[in-house]
């Protein structure tokens, strides 16, 4: 089968587009056809190698895809072949104390598609069979592909971790990347008013067409001036900081007292100073957040499932482009997701 691997951790040049053998679905498990995949910045991450994260080699990337049941492991009984599914990414063992009460996200043995197991980016990648989902004929292969982790993600991140509520208002840092694009729409799908921030004109201007009340520039504007002078100087009620070590602060001031900040990732560095002072004296919560549980994962698939969200798609990719699709992900130019697509019929 054609896939796109590494064999080693570095920069570009490590990905390949190339032959591997097919894989054969364990207990459990199911075999997808793959029609199309889309990219995170986990992918890149995974590519230049995470710490403790030992991997087999080689390694196929992606944690996103959609496509065609064409084989099933032993005691599936819940799929057939030729059914249409998308993936949820997130694997979760279904019997630790976390997963118990279902809060599948914060498993102890948790592990992604593409970060810990060959993943996506592939003409067919195993799954187990309880991460399959029923793809509708109305959901495009592109948008199955493209919506489950980065809006399950951000569902998560708005609504459990953030607590958001209808009339509250949240900023929105790095408008333009998958989980910051898919907050956006949930977030005014939840009825809030949404500060938007970027260092690009275009990405402001699209996040307007997306319904942000507020954009601002953070290479010309003080951002926590800013969010004082529209909030009559209270601040908002949530951030979303995924960001991390050049956003940290600017999310401490712009929080109003009493406030909330929830993180999901750190793309510009995990080090960041934290003033407890004003963490204390202003009364703010924060809270980590990864991924989503099954019951979340669901909710959010059901908005995109009846059309109340579209999820946000910059460029298609054929699979043996896959090395410019990650190269325009890296640049940081993209709106929205990318998504490679195999060709594969159905």
């Amino acid at each position: 089968m054609r896939a796109v691997y590494i064999e080693r951790h570095g920069g570009p040049e490590v990905v390949t587009v190339g032959e591997l053998t097919v894989p054969e679905p364990g207990p459990g498990e199911v075999r997808i056809k793959i029609v199309a995949a889309a990219l995170n910045h986990l992918d890149l991450w995974v590519r230049s190698g995470i710490p403790g994260i030992e991997l087999s080699m080689p390694h196929v990337l992606g944690s996103d895809g959609a496509g065609v049941i064409d084989a099933l492991g032993d005691g599936v009984e819940s799929f057939a072949v030729g059914d249409k599914v998308h993936l949820q990414p997130g694997l979760f063992c279904g019997d630790c104390e976390y997963c118990e009460q279902g809060e599948e996200s914060l498993c102890t043995r948790y592990r992604l598609l593409g970060e810990h197991v060959s993943g996506t980016f592939a003409e067919f990648a195993i799954a187990p069979a309880v991460n399959a989902y029923l793809k509708p004929d109305t959901l495009t292969w592109e948008a199955a592909a493209a919506f489950p982790l980065a809006y399950e993600t951000a569902w998560r991140l708005l609504m459990s971790a953030g607590g958001l509520k209808a009339g509250e208002s949240v900023l929105i840092h790095g408008i333009g990347g998958g989980v910051a694009g898919a907050a956006l729409q949930i977030a005014k799908h939840a009825g809030a008013r949404v500060y938007a921030t970027s260092s690009s004109q275009a990405k402001l201007d699209r996040a307007l067409e997306l319904g942000a009340d507020v954009i601002l520039d953070y290479t010309v504007q003080d951002i926590p001036a800013a969010i004082r002078e529209h909030t009559s100087k209270r601040g908002v009620d949530l951030v979303i900081d995924n960001v991390g070590q050049a956003t940290w602060r600017d999310s401490i001031e712009s929080v109003r007292r009493g406030g909330r900040i929830a993180t999901c990732g750190a793309t510009t560095g995990n080090d960041a100073v934290t003033p407890i002072n004003r963490v204390y004296w202003k009364q703010i919560s924060i809270h980590g957040s990864t991924m989503a549980n099954r019951r979340e994962f669901e909710a959010v698939s059901e908005l995109v499932i009846d059309g109340d969200i579209e999820p946000i798609i910059d460029r298609t990719f054929p699979l043996e482009e896959a090395p410019a699709a990650l190269e325009r992900l890296a640049s940081g130019d993209q709106f929205g997701k990318i998504v490679l697509t195999t060709g594969a019929t159905t």
